[in-house]
Order: structure tokens, then C-alpha cells, then sequence
């Protein structure tokens, strides 16, 4: 997969938060879509104004709810998934899960960015 794109109502205030508050780099910018690089190894994050990106696709711009899909960011200490969970909130974002100890051994917690859409952050340990 090279880019996962994600509808957005506004598109300046989530370029912000990604940029700005998570500080993911800027690939591409245009006027109704904007590309982050994630990282090595990793896909791209683009983000489409939400009714643009609906009538591109041929459906309906309604919804809400959870919507089958969230996001995952693996990183390597809780030190780290506290920091990044904390800089989504500190952006605009909302702490969905407070980051805690796993059943399965590991450490996390979810965020939403402005427009709901879900973030995993996790450590192996």
C-alpha cells in the first residue's frame, strides 16, 4: 500500500494537526488534498476534503461511528506512546483509551485526530 487517504471536514485545521501536532512532513500540498511521509518503510497519509472524497468514490458523504477501520503506529518504549498520545491531545486530537499495560505484554492507547478517525499507538514492551 503507498498512500492511505482519509476524508476530513476541515481540511487547514487536520493539516495542522498532523503537521504541526504530530509532526509528520509535508509531501504534497494542494488546495483540496494534502500528503504526509510517515517515515521509512511506512505508507503515505493523505487527507481529502470529506465531501470530495465521497463524491470521488460515488457514495454518500453521511456517516458516523466507528467505521471498521483504525490506524496503528508502532513505536519502541511506553515512554514514547505516552509522548505521541500526548501530543495528539495537545493538538487537537482526543485520548479515546489512556495508554496502559496490555493483557498481552505490550503498552497502549488510542487517540482520535479532529475528525474522529482512530489512532493505536503501541510498544512491544
Amino acid at each position: 500500500m503507498t498512500t492511505i487517504m482519509i476524508g476530513v471536514e476541515d481540511l487547514a485545521r487536520a493539516r495542522t494537526f498532523y503537521a504541526d501536532g504530530l509532526g509528520c512532513a509535508v509531501d504534497q500540498d494542494y488546495p483540496n488534498f494534502v500528503s504526509f511521509t510517515l517515515g521509512d518503510g511506512s505508507s503515505s497519509l493523505g487527507l481529502y476534503q470529506w465531501d470530495a472524497a465521497a463524491e470521488d468514490a460515488g457514495v454518500s458523504p453521511d456517516g458516523s461511528g466507528f467505521r471498521g477501520v483504525s490506524f496503528h503506529c508502532i513505536v519502541s518504549s511506553r515512554e514514547a506512546v505516552d509522548e505521541l498520545v500526548a501530543r495528539a491531545a495537545a493538538a487537537g486530537g482526543s485520548v479515546v483509551k489512556e495508554p496502559a499495560a496490555a493483557q498481552w505484554g505490550g503498552y497502549f492507547g488510542y487517540f482520535s485526530d479532529p475528525d474522529g478517525h482512530l489512532w493505536k499507538v503501541a510498544s512491544p514492551s
